[in-house]
């Protein structure tokens, strides 16, 4: 499941956001020295408060937050790890929260820019057949190539919660989806061997991707 939550400036549902946040939460919210970002953290996190407390029937007050060794927050209901994954992002006006009653999960999200050195990040950032596929595409669909693979990678490094220490142009988005496809399947090329499913959710106002866990009992991804 995908949540959109809207970031953008409105001053009755920041106050009413705040009222959902504990003490520490608050205490990070009150450092944040501009309003975007601040904005930004207290609308995601009171937006992720409200949809865990109902997907695991539970009062607010119940719900706090555990760190994984490389930073990824998980939820705990009266100090016990709960049985749901979630992962968010935010970009400009755009957040999107991802949740999963079991296996890793990973989403981002990015307003598309052509105010970035795209040529220096493709060339840091992406395999050699990802880079190969930007040579036959025009300027303008050079941008939405760029965002729709970082996203989708994005995506894959978050749901594996291992921080900093994968190098996004050792993996290569499979073909298909870099040419178009919404939705594949995708194995890093070293161990362990899982598998993850990926899709594109991205539309007319941002670039947007999801990574899930490959469950055999999983129906769908929505």
């Amino acid at each position: 499941m995908v949540f959109h939550v809207d970031l953008s400036r409105h001053a009755s549902r920041e106050r009413e956001a705040l009222d959902w946040l504990d003490e520490a939460e608050l205490s990070r919210q009150r450092r944040f020295v501009h309003p975007r970002p601040s904005r930004e953290f207290t609308l995601c996190r009171a937006a992720l408060r409200s949809l865990l407390c109902r997907e695991l029937n539970c009062s607010n007050g119940d719900l706090s937050f555990g760190m994984s060794k490389f930073g990824k927050p998980f939820a705990r209901v009266n100090g016990v790890a709960a049985p749901i994954s979630f992962n968010v992002s935010h970009s400009g006006r755009h957040g999107l929260i991802a949740l999963a009653p079991k296996g890793r999960i990973g989403v981002d999200v990015e307003e598309r820019s052509t105010n970035r050195n795209l040529d220096v990040c493709i060339r840091l950032l992406f395999s050699p057949d990802e880079r190969a596929e930007f040579e036959t595409v025009s300027a303008r669909d050079k941008v939405k190539l760029f965002y729709r693979l970082w996203t989708l990678k994005e995506a894959l490094i978050k749901a594996v919660g291992a921080g900093l220490s994968i190098d996004t142009a050792k993996f290569t988005i499979p073909l298909a989806m870099v040419r178009g496809g919404k939705s594949g399947t995708f194995r890093f090329p070293d161990p362990p061997a899982v598998t993850w499913c990926l899709e594109d959710i991205g539309n007319a106002e941002f670039a947007a991707a999801i990574a899930h866990e490959y469950d055999e009992e999983l129906v769908e991804i929505r």
